[in-house]
C-alpha cells in the first residue's frame, strides 16, 4: 500500500483496514511499521506476523511485533494471577502445615516466657514412613521399568521386550543422573501437599531427555480444572538465573532482548514457610533471579489460524507454549504444543500428576489436610503436659508484702537455705503458692488415643505374625496385611498408575530424540534396531506391583504360588515359580543362580532325522527351508524301521506338516508384501479410517484364505509322495522276500495253532473220562454207604423188637409168680 512521503493514514484506509475486520491495536501497528521507499513513497507493512516462521516447532514471537506480543502477555499475565488467587487458600493451608512438621522449635512467651515450643511427630514420622516405604518400590535397584508384549508374544518380541527393558533402566540408573534425586525429593512432597508433578521434557543444553520435579506451588492450574488432559491452560513457574535466560537466549531458545535486572526475588507463602523450616535466608540480594512463567496454553494466533478444509479461519485455539518474564512482562518464546504431522492438532503433554489422596479438585489431599487437625491437637496437648510438668516442679505463687527474701530474683538450688526477713508469725503464712497440679493421666491418655489414630491412617500398624514357635497360615497373613494396607495399596496403586504414563512418554522421547542405535551391544539382534524396538509392539509399564506394597507382602505370594507349583507340579512352570521367588526376595542376577531352560533352536535335517528316529519330536522353523526339510523326511519314512513303528511315523508326518504350513504362509506373505507396504505408506502414520480398516481386514481374509489353498496343494503333493513311496516299496525285492518270510512266519503259526488246539481237545477228553470215572465211583460210595446204612438199621429193628418181647415175657412171668403166690 504506497502512500505519499511523512503522510499518515488516511481516513479512508483506516476504514477499508477495519472493513477487512483489523482491530485499532492492529491499525496502530500498521501505521506505526510505515517504512520509506526509494522513490519518496512508503510501504506500509502488516506486521511481522504475516511472516512464515522457520520451522514447525520455531520461535513465532521472532516473527511478531512487540505490541501484539504485549497484548498477549498481558492477557496471559492476567489470566495466571487469576488463577494464583484461586488457590490462595489452598497455598495458605499448605503453608500453616508445614508448620506442624515440628522441625523446629518454637520460642514461646504465652502462657508463660518459657512455655514448652516443642511439636509432635505424628506428621513427620508419617511422611518419613511413607517416603522410605515408597522409593524403594518405584526405584528398585535393578531400575524402575519393566515391559509387557502386546498381543501373543514369541521369541522376536520377547527379545525385543528385554531390549527395551535393558535400555530404559539404563538410562534411569546411569544416563539420566537427576531422575533418582528427583523422585526421592518428590516422594517427600507429595504426602505432604497431596500433588506432585515430573516433567519429561528434552533438555537441549544436556542433549537428552530429562524428568524434573515439579512441586505443586510451582504448577499453577484454573480453577475449574479436573486433570492435566484436559486443563485449559497450565503455568510453570520457573526460577532461573540471569547467565541461563541469557544462554538460551543465545541459543536462539528465547528472543534476543533486553530484560530488567531482578535483585530482589520476594518467594510466595509455601516457599517462605520452607525457607522458615529448612533455616535458610536470602542474605546476599545481587543474584539477578529471573521468574519465567512457562504456560501451556490454547491461543488463536494473528496469523497463525486454525483453517478448515475451505481455508477460512475456523475460530479453533491452537496448543501453544508460551513463555514470559514475569517481571518485565515480555515473551520470551512462543512454540507449537502439536505435532506437525497431527492432523487433529492435540495438545503435548509434558507433566504427569502425582496424587497422594484424590482431593475435591485439581490438586490432591496430604498428610497435612488428612492428619492436620490430630497433628496439632497432639502437639497441644504434648505441651500442655509438659507446661504441667515444668509448673509442678517450679511452683509459684503469692507472699506478703513485708516478706524479704535474699535474692529473691535468682531460683534456689538443691541443698540452699536462703535468708528470709519474715514478719510476726509463721513464714507458711506469707507464702501461698499457685494450686498447680501434676501432668494429667487422662490427659496423656487422649494423647495416645490421638497418635494412635493418626497412625492408623497414615502408616501400617504393627502387626505380630507370630510369636515364638506359632506361624500363621499363609492365608491368614496374607489377609492380616492386607487388612493392615488398605491404604497404602490405594495410594501406591493412584502412584503406579502415574508412573506408568511418566515412562510412555519417556520411551516416546527415547525413541525421537536419541540416536536410532543402541550404545551397545545387544542380546537378540544388531545395535541399529533400537528406533524400531520402541514400537506398539512392547508397552511400556512401571517394575512394581500395583496391588503389592511391601516386601512381605511379594515374598509370601511368592512362596505360596511356589508350594502351589510342588503340589502339582504337572500343572505349573517350576522354573518360573522359583525365579519370581527369587524376584520377590531381591536376589540379583537369578539367571547366574538358577540358568533358564535352554530354547529350541532349528536344526538341520539330519539332525531332525535322528531325532524322530530315537522317539523325538522336531519342532520346525520360520525361514528355513522347507522344501529340504520335507524331502529329507519323506525320505526318512521310506525306511522299514520308520515303517514299522506307527508312532515314529506318526511324528515324522506331523513334523513334515509344520513345514508345509509354514512355507505356505511364507509364501504368501512374500506375494502380498507390495499390496501391505502400499497400505502402510498410503497411511502415513495416521489412524485408519473406517475404509481402510475395513480395506485391511479383507487383504487379512485374502491372505489367509491363499495359504489355506496353498497349504492343500502342498498336503495332497505330500500324499502323492507317500503313495509313490508305498508303490516303490511293493515292488523292491527285499521287500517281497521279506513279505515271504512274513508268511511262513504265518504258516508256522497256523500250525502251532492247529497243534495247541489238538492238544488241547485231547487233554478235554481226558478230563472228560475222569470227571465220569469219579462220578461213578462217588455213586459206588453212596450205595455202600446206604446198603450198610439199611442193614444197621434193621439189625436195630430187631434188636429192639427182641428188648420188646424179653420185657414182656419178664412181665408176664412176673405176673405169674404173683399169681402163683397168692393161690
Amino acid at each position: 500500500m504506497p502512500v505519499e512521503k511523512d503522510m499518515p493514514l488516511t481516513e479512508q484506509m483506516k476504514f477499508d483496514l477495519e472493513a477487512e475486520n483489523f482491530s485499532p491495536e492492529q491499525i496502530e501497528l500498521i501505521e506505526g511499521d510505515t517504512q520509506l521507499d526509494e522513490d519518496g513513497g512508503a510501504t506500509i507493512s502488516f506486521g511481522a506476523q504475516m511472516q512464515a516462521p522457520q520451522g514447525h516447532f520455531s520461535n513465532l514471537a521472532e516473527t511478531m511485533s512487540d505490541g501484539e506480543l504485549a497484548m498477549i502477555a498481558d492477557e496471559l499475565l492476567e489470566a495466571y494471577e487469576g488463577d494464583k488467587e484461586a488457590r490462595s487458600d489452598w497455598s495458605s493451608t499448605y503453608a500453616e502445615g508445614l508448620s506442624l512438621m515440628g522441625l523446629k522449635s518454637e520460642d514461646r512467651t504465652e502462657p508463660f516466657p518459657g512455655a514448652s515450643g516443642v511439636s509432635h511427630p505424628l506428621l513427620a514420622e508419617s511422611v518419613t514412613q511413607f517416603q522410605a516405604q515408597s522409593y524403594k518400590e518405584l526405584f528398585p535397584a535393578g531400575g524402575p521399568v519393566k515391559t509387557q508384549i502386546m498381543g501373543a508374544p514369541n521369541p522376536q518380541t520377547e527379545a525385543q521386550s528385554k531390549r527395551v527393558k535393558q535400555f530404559m533402566n539404563y538410562q534411569l540408573t546411569h544416563v539420566m543422573e537427576e531422575y533418582e534425586p528427583e523422585l526421592d525429593q518428590m516422594l517427600f512432597h507429595l504426602p505432604l501437599s497431596g500433588s506432585a508433578f515430573r516433567k519429561i521434557y528434552f533438555d537441549d543444553k544436556l542433549g537428552r531427555p530429562v524428568s524434573k520435579f515439579v512441586s505443586s506451588e510451582d504448577l499453577v492450574v484454573p480453577y475449574d480444572s479436573t486433570d492435566l488432559t484436559t486443563c485449559m491452560r497450565i503455568t510453570h513457574v520457573i526460577k532461573m538465573p540471569a547467565n541461563d535466560v541469557r544462554k538460551y537466549q543465545a541459543s536462539g531458545f528465547y528472543r534476543d532482548m533486553e530484560l530488567a535486572e531482578v535483585y530482589d526475588n520476594e518467594n510466595d507463602e509455601v516457599q517462605d514457610k520452607i525457607d522458615e523450616l529448612d533455616g535458610a535466608k536470602r542474605v546476599y540480594t545481587k543474584d539477578n533471579i529471573h521468574t519465567i512463567l512457562e504456560m501451556h496454553v490454547d491461543l488463536d494466533l494473528p496469523g497463525y489460524e486454525d483453517a478448515n478444509e475451505a481455508g477460512e479461519s475456523s475460530g479453533i485455539s491452537l496448543p501453544y507454549i508460551v513463555s514470559i518474564d514475569e517481571n518485565s512482562s515480555k515473551i520470551l518464546s512462543i512454540r507449537r504444543n502439536y505435532e506437525e504431522q497431527d492432523a487433529l492438532k492435540n495438545k503435548k503433554q509434558y507433566f504427569v500428576h502425582y496424587k497422594f489422596l484424590p482431593g475435591l479438585g485439581f490438586y490432591g489431599f496430604g498428610l497435612i489436610h488428612m492428619l492436620g487437625g490430630l497433628s496439632k491437637s497432639a502437639t497441644s496437648i504434648l505441651r500442655q503436659l509438659i507446661d504441667a510438668g515444668t509448673l509442678a516442679n517450679l511452683p509459684s505463687g503469692f507472699k506478703a508484702r513485708g516478706l524479704r527474701i535474699r535474692d529473691d530474683d535468682q531460683p534456689l538450688v538443691p541443698g540452699e537455705f536462703r535468708d528470709v526477713d519474715a514478719p510476726a508469725g509463721e513464714i507458711s503464712s506469707s507464702l501461698v503458692p499457685l494450686p498447680y497440679k501434676e501432668p494429667s493421666g487422662t490427659l496423656f491418655q487422649l494423647l495416645g488415643f490421638v497418635i494412635e489414630s493418626g497412625k492408623s491412617f497414615a502408616a501400617v500398624a504393627d502387626m505380630k505374625l507370630g510369636e515364638g514357635n506359632e506361624v500363621n497360615p499363609v492365608g491368614t497373613t496374607m489377609a492380616l496385611l492386607e487388612r493392615g494396607m488398605k491404604v497404602m495399596s490405594a495410594i501406591h496403586k493412584r502412584m503406579h498408575a502415574a508412573q506408568g504414563k511418566e515412562f510412555k512418554l519417556l520411551a516416546k522421547l527415547f525413541a525421537d530424540t536419541l540416536p536410532p542405535v543402541y550404545p551397545y551391544q545387544v542380546v537378540g539382534g544388531n545395535q541399529a534396531i533400537k528406533a524400531q524396538d520402541f514400537d506398539a509392539r512392547v508397552d511400556v509399564i512401571p517394575v512394581s506391583d500395583p496391588n503389592i506394597f511391601s516386601v512381605t507382602q511379594r515374598v509370601t505370594l511368592a512362596q505360596q504360588q511356589l508350594q502351589l507349583a510342588q503340589g502339582a507340579p504337572q500343572m505349573h512352570n517350576i522354573y518360573e515359580a522359583y525365579r519370581r521367588m527369587y524376584e520377590a526376595m531381591g536376589v540379583q542376577n537369578i539367571e547366574a543362580l538358577m540358568p533358564p531352560p535352554p530354547q529350541p533352536q532349528p536344526k538341520d535335517p539330519a539332525l531332525e532325522n535322528a531325532e524322530l528316529t530315537a522317539g523325538m519330536t522336531a519342532q520346525a522353523f520360520p525361514g528355513q527351508d522347507h522344501d529340504a526339510h520335507i524331502v529329507a523326511h519323506i525320505a526318512l519314512l521310506g525306511s522299514l524301521v520308520i515303517k514299522s513303528n506307527p508312532q515314529i511315523f506318526a511324528n515324522t508326518q506331523a513334523h513334515i506338516m509344520q513345514h508345509i504350513s509354514l512355507k505356505a504362509s511364507e509364501e504368501i506373505q512374500q506375494q502380498m508384501a507390495p499390496q501391505m507396504q502400499q497400505m502402510q505408506m498410503a497411511q502415513q502414520g495416521q489412524p485408519m479410517s473406517p475404509q481402510q480398516q475395513q480395506a485391511m481386514q479383507q487383504m487379512m481374509m485374502d491372505m489367509q484364505t491363499k495359504i489355506a489353498q496353498r497349504q492343500a496343494e502342498l498336503v495332497t503333493e505330500f500324499m502323492e509322495d507317500i503313495d509313490d513311496l508305498s508303490t516303490a516299496a511293493q515292488e523292491d525285492p527285499l521287500v517281497k522276500l521279506k513279505e515271504q518270510e512274513l508268511q511262513i512266519k504265518a504258516k508256522d503259526s497256523e500250525r502251532d495253532l492247529k497243534e495247541s488246539q489238538a492238544k488241547l481237545s485231547v487233554e478235554k477228553e481226558k478230563m472228560e473220562n475222569k470227571e465220569k470215572t469219579d462220578a461213578a465211583k462217588i455213586q459206588q460210595q453212596k450205595d455202600a454207604v446206604a446198603l450198610r446204612s439199611a442193614i444197621a438199621i434193621e439189625k436195630l429193628e430187631r434188636e429192639s423188637q427182641q428188648k420188646v418181647l424179653d420185657k414182656a415175657e419178664n412181665i408176664t412171668k412176673n405176673i405169674q409168680d404173683t399169681f402163683n403166690k397168692g393161690i
